[in-house]
């Protein structure tokens, strides 16, 4: 084993640091992109705790439910040319002192509240079966109950023009809604659907793919009382959050989950005692670990390397053990199909695994 293969399991509790608020507002968002060059909106130390609003781009599909004072300033002050390559509201970056490249990035999500009421769904032309439905977008509005925690469908509207300007703003009230999913109740499962580190690449890289920075993983298990864990690669880390979801299924078939906007707080922990290859998901009962590319037999075999690695390296398993459990133990599971870079995931219980010191 390497000096940084400290399983990260049985870790002692940190002393909760400063606690911060972030501000959704143009000084502190950028619309699409991750660029390892963008000032700091915030720095914080390792143990702070952190209270930030993340955006939905798609607030525009039900703009007199879901855009405020917030949401607006945002779609006015910052200009369409500056929302590329990508398509998510980011909100960040935030440095992290002492932060250097080989690091980890401990992020503990620990509460998610939707900010309004309503969410949208949009079946996209990126969207798995767009060819399917006449190449015609349909947007579903949800209303959110967060008594009961499940989502009802409140009208959906179709859109003949491709989905091409990130923040988009339909005029609903001027379209044809017609009534969508009746007695069906959806349960919510608030998570981000962006998040991640600066990749060592000069210039913007698109907020749309996924990969070993994080990014647009698309996993609805990033939500409260789950831990991620992010290879940093550039000093500071540079961390931001986007893409708000508040439910989505596996492989988010049409293109986009639930949208919806989302107050979150998370706390950042620097590791420097371990180290992983790719994104690690620490859910309460599970780790979840993934694999990308755009051939998704690809992605799935990465998840399945990156696996082993937990095993052997955190778990002290042999390579021929590891790989004999992952068989009969884990789930093998198709994280998202519409991201460009596909994204597969396979999930360990932890219980099956014995305590480790």
């Amino acid at each position: 084993m390497s000096e940084k293969t400290v399983s990260p399991l049985g870790r002692p509790n940190p002393m909760a640091g400063e606690l911060h608020t972030l501000r959704a507002n143009p000084a502190n968002c950028h619309w699409g992109y991750f660029d390892p060059a963008l000032a700091p909106v915030l720095k914080v130390k390792s143990g702070d705790i952190i209270q930030a609003e993340a955006i939905t781009q798609h607030a525009g599909d039900a703009p007199e439910l879901m855009m405020d004072d917030t949401t607006w300033a945002i779609f006015n002050g910052i200009p369409e040319e500056d929302r590329y390559p990508g398509v998510h509201i980011m909100t960040g970056p935030i440095w992290i002192e002492g932060a250097k490249p080989g690091d980890m990035l401990e992020v503990r999500y620990l509460s998610m509240t939707p900010r309004t009421q309503y969410g949208a769904n949009l079946a996209a032309n990126w969207g798995q079966l767009y060819q399917e439905f006449d190449e015609t977008e349909r947007v579903t509005i949800y209303q959110l109950d967060q008594n009961s925690m499940n989502a009802r469908a409140l009208y959906a509207y179709d859109v003949k023009e491709k989905y091409t300007t990130p923040g988009r703003v339909t005029r609903c009230p001027e379209c044809d809604r017609h009534q969508a999913l009746n007695g069906v109740r959806v349960p919510m499962r608030p998570h981000l659907g962006t998040a991640g580190v600066a990749p060592d690449v000069p210039g913007r890289m698109s907020t749309i793919p996924p990969g070993l920075h994080g990014g647009n993983i698309d996993n609805w298990r990033i939500g409260a009382g789950s831990t991620m864990y992010y290879p940093i690669a550039v000093d500071g880390a540079l961390f931001s959050i986007g893409d708000p979801h508040v439910s989505q299924g596996d492989g988010e078939i049409s293109g986009t989950a639930i949208e919806s906007s989302l107050d979150v707080m998370f706390q950042v922990i620097l590791r420097k005692d371990f180290f992983f290859p790719s994104p690690l998901l620490e859910a309460p009962d599970c780790w979840i670990v993934h694999g990308f590319d755009e051939d998704l037999n690809q992605a799935a075999r990465n998840a399945s390397i990156d696996t082993i690695e937990l095993l052997t390296e955190h778990q002290g398993l042999s390579r021929n053990d590891a790989y004999s459990l992952i068989s009969v133990a884990g789930d093998l599971g198709i994280t998202q199909v519409v991201d460009t870079r596909q994204g597969a995931h396979i999930r360990i219980p932890r219980n099956i695994l014995p305590p480790r010191e």
